[in-house]
């Protein structure tokens, strides 16, 4: 009883911090995204130590913090992306950083470093795209690919629980099935209408894509980091949310579907 307690407590506030943050101001998302983005780097890099690997967690963190501020200063004075781009020459750094390091498995340590990068800061730092979508900044967007990604987990914990007969992925996450992955793509699916009569920016169309990409792609996304942590031989990748594990637990469905869902709008929007 006290661990449900502490997690729907742990939950309810997360979330009304996520959201608070994003439809508050500016600012406040980036300030919310930039921690969340050396959290979880920060949590990346603390688990890939457990293997053979020794990241650079310091200038990991640095780099990605550096890109995540490009991208948001670019979108919210419209500077176009020669902000970002300055960036490219500090992820080479990377490479001439080990020379000094002195450890005994340099190309894993460079391989496990950028992969943080690409794995966390990217998709963090396209969010900067979607908020400035129109220019001017807005959340919405953003606040209806989580209500999207909370609903199709929501649905396929419920179907899955009462339904669940065949594994999904089971080498891989046990517990998850396909009856699960349906009922939740089903109810993510009719939360699009909902968003695009109450949230609006996109129309129906664009929802109804979004939420089968947050589907499919958040999926993956989250058998992916369990692949991760399954592999290293760990249950959460941090532990700063109590009753939730860390940060990378939590968004290891964005992580997937953000890079997808700006690829998509980029193109046919």
């Amino acid at each position: 009883m006290n661990n449900f307690f502490t997690r729907t407590l742990t939950g309810f506030l997360f979330v009304l911090v996520l959201i608070g943050s994003i439809l508050f101001h500016s600012l406040t998302f980036a300030l919310l995204f930039l921690l969340i983005n050396i959290i979880a780097l920060n949590e990346f890099y603390t688990i890939s130590k457990l293997t053979r690997a020794k990241p650079q967690l310091i200038y990991g963190a640095i780099v990605g913090s550096l890109i995540f501020i490009a991208g948001f200063v670019s979108n919210n004075f419209q500077l176009g992306n020669s902000l970002t781009l300055l960036s490219i020459p500090l992820i080479l750094f990377v490479f001439v950083w080990e020379l000094y390091r002195k450890h005994k498995y340099p190309v894993l340590n460079i391989g496990v470093t950028l992969f943080g990068l690409f794995y966390v800061t990217l998709p963090l730092f396209l969010l900067n795209y979607l908020v400035f979508f129109d220019k001017e900044y807005s959340g919405k967007i953003l606040l209806g690919i989580f209500i999207l990604i909370w609903v199709s987990d929501t649905g396929a914990y419920l179907f899955g629980v009462t339904l669940g007969r065949h594994r999904l992925f089971e080498r891989i996450s046990p517990k998850k099935s396909w009856e699960g992955f349906l009922g939740g793509a089903l109810l993510a699916f009719g939360s699009s209408f909902l968003i695009s009569k109450y949230l609006g920016v996109l129309n129906l169309q664009h929802w109804i894509v979004i939420s089968l990409i947050v589907v499919v792609f958040g999926t993956l996304g989250d058998l992916v980091e369990s692949l991760i942590k399954r592999s290293i031989g760990i249950k959460d990748s941090g532990k700063i949310l109590p009753g939730h594990g860390g940060i990378l637990d939590r968004f290891d469905s964005l992580l997937f579907a953000i890079p997808v869902i700006f690829t998509y709008l980029y193109f046919f929007l």
